[in-house]
């Protein structure tokens, strides 16, 4: 036994588990009377919002609620959603936070392989909440969240998220978790086949992301943050926690509306804003006099596409400064930043937008991260044109895939977590996406699985082959184009389509072009969805 580990054990003196829950209870007792959440008339310090999280998590544990139960939200980006990220785990349960622009037979799904125990929705998701309750065998536990900004509404349940917070404790008496490595989160992402995957947080990788974001971006104390980017997307990137630990303002929006976010980041004083380039491009077509809102420098991380240099161009001018950023839902959401060097600032405008483009390098918090033969795991030159897999491993590495070791097993394979994502590495190695091994479109954020798309075009009585790819689009970033062959003796329009898509899919996922065409195979038969994307990237009609 080594000199330096006899006699010194792990003790509660000196080792405790790292959970970002020790955040709010940190900011709470240093800055109480700071302000904490905005949302319309909603104004809380840290120490009301910290209050309301103890009195969720106790009232929670009254009503039978314990470690290892799931609790899922179907929330926008309200004050309850940001509570749900304290109070829920504050008792050992783990949250899971629904996509609120899925279907009821997705939410049903994840309710019931979650083994959601309550699921606390807001009144504009009725329809969908209880559709998808009825397909459920063992319902959960519905608790109705009435949100002002919203209105009426109908009630999905009797049970009123304030008077279920009037159940609890304000002085409750949390405990933080026995072993870090307990679950905190659930989050759905969508597979190429089947159902969507349930990627398991743990409260260590929670911990060590939320600090890589403080680090990445150097927020510093009390920075204003606007919540554009979905919280139920990959727990809002771990900003709920980060925010929290800055002692940051929560500025919440219910959806997305460019006047709104231009109002708000004028009134508030907003200092950092995340999601997808759509965002800002939405931004950037107000009208001038609307743009002048912004006073004041505003930083923006975004995450998938890079804008085009015209729109980087754009938002520079509005006082906006980007950062760009990559990950996936397994890594707790982005992980890699395109790190800025000062010299770049003297490049010309295509200059800076090719390097804005780059993914970049890794996370102070995760361990690694390589572009490699998918095969061999061997890393491939640093010379931007040797493409291979994107890989990553470390502490900010998703626990795994629940009930599902053969995908967790296949993820992980080689000691590396294997992104699906295709690139090259650069002689500075900056990582640059160049394709995606797995046909995902991801459109304004979201990802859409193609086999899902073209498995219910195929359900069109007219349709006698599909094909989906992703087409380049300024506004969504990708947007998904479908290339149908037809049965003899049919002749619906693209209009009749889309229209029967609309019928089956999330509305995001409808292909917003259809292509009536002979599908390009291989001697064998295989569908050549590279040309394809050539085709979808080249028609100005599609």
């Amino acid at each position: 036994m080594s000199i330096f580990q006899e006699g010194l054990p792990a003790t509660s003196v000196n080792h405790t588990a790292l959970s970002p829950l020790t955040f709010i209870e940190r900011t709470a007792s240093v800055y109480p009377d700071y302000p904490a959440v905005v949302h319309g008339a909603v104004r809380r310090t840290w120490e009301q919002t910290y209050t309301r999280c103890r009195r969720l998590a106790s009232a929670l544990q009254g009503r039978g609620i314990g470690k290892g139960d799931t609790v899922a939200v179907m929330l926008p980006n309200i004050p309850e959603m940001l509570e749900a990220h304290f109070g829920v785990p504050m008792i050992g349960a783990v949250l899971n936070t629904l996509n609120v622009r899925l279907d009821a037979e997705a939410i049903a799904f994840m309710l019931q392989h979650g083994e959601a125990k309550v699921l606390i929705a807001d009144r504009e998701f009725f329809d969908i909440v209880h559709a998808a309750i009825g397909m459920l065998d063992h319902p959960p536990l519905v608790i109705d969240v009435n949100d002002p900004e919203y209105g009426e509404g109908q009630a999905n349940s009797p049970l009123d998220y304030e008077v279920l917070l009037a159940e609890g404790d304000p002085e409750f008496a949390w405990q933080g978790p026995d072993d870090e490595w307990d679950a905190i989160s659930l989050n759905y992402t969508s597979g190429t086949t089947g159902n969507p995957k349930g990627v398991v947080y743990h409260h260590r990788g929670a911990f060590l992301n939320a600090m890589g974001n403080q680090m990445t971006w150097n927020m510093g104390q009390h920075p204003v943050y606007l919540w554009t980017l979905p919280m139920f997307h990959c727990n809002g990137w771990c900003y709920p926690w980060t925010v929290t630990a800055m002692a940051g303002v929560h500025v919440c929006l219910r959806r997305v509306d460019p006047q709104k976010i231009l109002n708000l980041i004028h009134d508030e004083q907003v200092t950092h804003m995340c999601g997808a380039p759509i965002v800002l491009n939405a931004l950037v077509n107000m009208p001038p006099e609307a743009k002048a809102a912004i006073d004041h420098p505003i930083h923006a991380m975004i995450a998938g596409a890079a804008p085009p240099a015209k729109v980087i161009g754009a938002v520079e001018e509005m006082g906006i400064k980007l950062t760009h950023t990559y990950g996936l839902t397994e890594v707790y959401g982005p992980v890699t930043v395109c790190a800025w060097h000062e010299e770049w600032d003297a490049l010309s405008l295509d200059e800076r937008a090719r390097i804005k483009a780059r993914q970049g390098v890794r996370y102070p918090t995760l361990e690694g991260v390589m572009v490699a033969d998918p095969q061999t795991l061997q890393p491939v030159p640093r010379d931007g044109e040797s493409i291979g897999e994107i890989f990553m491993r470390g502490n900010t590495v998703m626990k795994g895939y629940l009930k599902n070791p053969s995908a967790t097993a296949e993820a992980f394979e080689g000691g590396w977590f294997h992104t699906g994502d295709l690139g090259v590495w650069h002689a500075d190695g900056y990582v640059e996406i160049k394709d995606r091994l797995k046909d995902i479109i991801i459109s304004g954020g979201e990802n859409i699985s193609t086999i899902e798309v073209e498995g219910v075009l195929y359900r069109h009585p007219a349709i006698l082959e599909a094909a989906v790819v992703a087409k380049p689009d300024d506004k969504w970033g990708e947007t998904p184009c479908a290339f149908v062959t037809l049965k003899t003796g049919h002749q619906p329009s693209e209009a009749d389509i889309i229209r029967f898509c609309r019928e089956h899919l999330a509305a995001f996922k409808v292909p917003k072009d259809v292509v009536f065409t002979e599908l390009p195979k291989t001697s064998t038969g295989k569908i050549q969805k590279y040309v394809l994307r050539d085709w979808a990237s080249q028609r100005q009609a599609c």
